[in-house]
C-alpha cells in the first residue's frame, strides 16, 4: 500500500499529526518560504489599496479567503467598486485565470486522495504552488506535504492581504503605485525563469505574442497571447527533443 492509500485508509485521514505528518509540514513551510515572502508584499499592497477604496476593510480578508487569486483580487476589487456586471465579472475571471487549464496537465492532483482534499487542492491551486509541486522532483511529493505548501500559501496570502487592509487607513492617500507590486513580482518570476534556463528566444517570442495579441485584442489578449506561446511551445518541443 502506497503512502497516499494508507493516509486515506486511516480514520480521520487528513489529520494525521505523526512524525512524518510534521516532516512534511516542516519541508513543505521550508520549501515555500521564499516565494511566500515574494508574494507577502503583493498581499500587503493589496490590502492597502483595499483599505484606500470605498469599501470596508475587511473586504480585503474575505477577498483574500474566497477569491485567493492574487491579480485577479486586483481587477476585481476595481470592477467591484465600478459596480460591474457579474457578467464582465466573470469573463474577466476566465480570461485572467485561463492559464490553470494549462496548470491541470500537469499538477500531481492524483497524489492528493480524498474529495475534500481535491476540492482544496484544486481552489488553492496558485502560480508558486503549481511551481513547486509540479516539476520531475516533485514526483513524489505526498499528499500532506502538496496540501501543506498550497495552506502555506493562502495563509500567507490571506495575513498579508489583512495586515495590509489594517494599517493601509495610515498611509497617506497621495503614496501611488501600490498596485505596481503585481507587475514586479511577475517581472522577478521571469527574470528568475531566465537566469535558470538560459534560452532567450522563449522570452522573446512571449513578448512578442503579447504584442502581437494587444494589438490585435487589446484588454482581451490575455487568451490569444497565451493561446500563440502554447502553439509555439508545441512546435518548438520536437527540436528540442532532438537536441537531447
Amino acid at each position: 500500500m502506497s503512502e497516499n492509500q494508507a493516509q486515506t485508509a486511516l480514520p480521520g485521514a487528513g489529520i494525521d499529526r505523526g512524525p512524518a505528518a510534521v516532516g512534511d509540514v516542516r519541508l513543505a513551510i521550508r520549501a515555500s518560504l521564499p516565494a511566500v515572502l515574494g508574494a507577502l508584499p503583493m498581499g500587503l499592497a493589496f490590502g492597502v489599496v483595499v483599505a484606500q477604496s470605498p469599501l470596508d476593510w475587511w473586504w480585503g480578508p474575505v477577498f483574500a479567503t474566497v477569491i485567493f487569486a492574487g491579480s485577479l483580487e486586483f481587477l476585481i476589487l476595481g470592477m467591484v467598486v465600478a459596480m460591474a456586471p457579474l457578467a464582465s465579472i466573470a469573463a474577466t475571471a476566465f480570461l485572467v485565470n485561463f492559464r490553470h487549464v494549462f496548470y491541470a496537465l500537469s499538477f500531481p492532483l492524483h497524489r492528493v486522495h480524498g474529495r475534500a482534499a481535491k476540492v482544496y487542492s484544486t481552489f488553492t491551486l496558485t502560480d508558486e504552488a503549481w511551481a513547486l509541486t509540479s516539476s520531475p522532483e516533485a514526483n513524489t511529493l505526498s499528499r500532506r506535504r502538496i496540501l501543506a505548501t498550497q495552506a502555506c500559501f493562502q495563509v500567507a496570502w490571506v495575513g498579508g492581504v489583512t495586515a495590509g487592509s489594517l494599517g493601509g487607513a495610515l498611509i497617506p492617500g497621495t503614496v501611488v503605485g501600490l498596485d505596481f507590486a503585481l507587475t514586479a513580482f511577475f517581472l522577478v518570476l521571469g527574470m528568475d525563469a531566465y537566469r535558470i534556463r538560459k534560452s532567450v528566444p522563449v522570452p522573446l517570442v512571449a513578448l512578442v505574442c503579447a504584442v502581437a495579441g494587444n494589438l490585435v485584442f487589446g484588454e482581451g489578449m490575455l487568451v490569444a497571447a497565451m493561446t500563440m506561446f502554447v502553439v509555439f511551445l508545441i512546435l518548438r518541443y520536437p527540436f528540442r527533443g532532438r537536441k537531447r
